[in-house]
């Protein structure tokens, strides 16, 4: 199958190019009309997909729900945003709920589905701080063992390959340690930890921080705090939730460029919610939440946030158009730079020869035309 468009990204900038696809690999980059194509974009945009590591559900379906029916139809259905690569992501909740939601996902993994790659599960929890904990439910909220997430990892056949949980609560960081050393990706979040706590998990073996800004102690000139270890500590990753509510655009713009180009990581938070019609009965870790005109999703009767709406298409348009982020670095943090988080950039997160065939074709105003995963059309 041969792809085309003026105006593929690689390298860096757009070119008129084409993309020769086979068995579900990029294998062959072309000028544009050295082949004939089976599908002319035009000028429209083609850029890698869209790698989102932190979504909690979608379409009425959260992945705490542990349902294979309703993983599989997210997954078939999330690329509409341009997501070619997901990890399913768990709220804290009980042993019992939580290793039926990774054992969910083994499942499915296991038995096969069609869409999004399942890349791995992002467990949020149950290890935070109290004082942090946003939405999530406090009754929950456990001390890191390394033993207790041995089982759920072993629940999971492995596939927990990112944890968030608050550092200053981890004895003697072994969990940190634990994690670092078997390959899971260790975030900061939901956290009270200062500055020079994060320096320590840093060193010991943490590698991101989860939702900047949000859950965890804030930027001030004399107590720099996470916010402050996220500006500052230059080779540890940063998610953020691009939606302009979660963080205003002037701050999502001071993050994003401050960070760089290779380190910053634009999320979705996304809750079961999201797609959904107005109205309906909806949950979080058991508590319920409502959804309120600006598209966030609050603790029911509360002004806490739950959780967002955001499609990922529309969370690099607000970077871009809204927060003025130049579009190469917004792009690279909803593509290469959470393969690389992940270490799956040696197959995941540009457009290159013998890279999966994960692609978007976007408009100008960054709707999605088409998803192709691992070079199947999915719209």
């Amino acid at each position: 199958m041969v792809i085309q468009s003026k105006r593929v990204w690689t390298s860096g900038c757009f070119a008129p190019l084409q993309l020769v696809v086979e068995q579900g690999r990029i294998i062959r980059v072309l000028p544009y009309g050295t082949l004939e194509a089976d599908a002319d974009y035009g000028n429209d945009r083609i850029v890698p997909g869209f790698i989102d590591v932190h979504t909690h559900g979608c379409y009425g379906f959260d992945t705490n729900d542990a349902e294979a029916e309703g993983l599989r139809d997210w997954m078939r259905r999330i690329p509409e945003e341009g997501v070619t690569g997901i990890l399913p992501t768990t709220v804290t909740q009980m042993p019992d709920v939580l290793e039926a939601a990774v054992s969910n996902v083994a499942q499915v993994v296991e038995e096969g589905y069609e869409g999004a790659e399942i890349l791995g599960i992002h467990f949020e929890g149950p290890y935070l701080d109290m004082g942090y904990k946003g939405a999530q439910p406090p009754e929950a909220i456990a001390v890191p063992s390394v033993a207790q997430f041995k089982r759920y990892q072993e629940k999971a056949k492995g596939l927990i390959r990112y944890i968030t949980l608050a550092p200053e609560h981890d004895p003697e960081h072994e969990l940190i340690r634990y994690c670092a050393s078997t390959g899971v990706t260790v975030s900061m979040g939901h956290s009270s930890a200062s500055f020079e706590e994060a320096q320590l998990a840093v060193a010991e073996g943490a590698r991101s921080m989860t939702h900047v800004y949000n859950g965890m102690t804030p930027l001030h000139h004399r107590k720099p705090g996470l916010v402050g270890a996220a500006y500052r500590l230059k080779g540890v990753y940063g998610e953020i939730i691009a939606d302009g509510c979660h963080s205003h655009p002037a701050a999502l713009n001071l993050y994003l460029t401050a960070k760089g180009p290779d380190y910053s990581i634009i999320v979705s938070d996304s809750l079961r919610v999201k797609s959904c019609p107005p109205g309906g009965n909806y949950q979080l870790g058991g508590h319920d939440i409502e959804v309120g005109p600006d598209g966030l999703a609050r603790l029911k009767g509360t002004d806490t946030i739950a959780g967002s709406t955001l499609r990922m298409n529309d969370g690099l348009r607000i970077a871009v158009e809204s927060a003025g982020v130049p579009f190469d670095l917004a792009l690279n943090a909803c593509t290469i730079n959470p393969a690389r988080c992940l270490g799956v950039d040696d197959r995941k997160g540009k457009l290159a020869s013998g890279y999966d065939a994960d692609l978007v074709v976007l408009s100008d105003q960054y709707q999605v035309r088409q998803t192709y995963c691992r070079g199947k059309a999915m719209l």
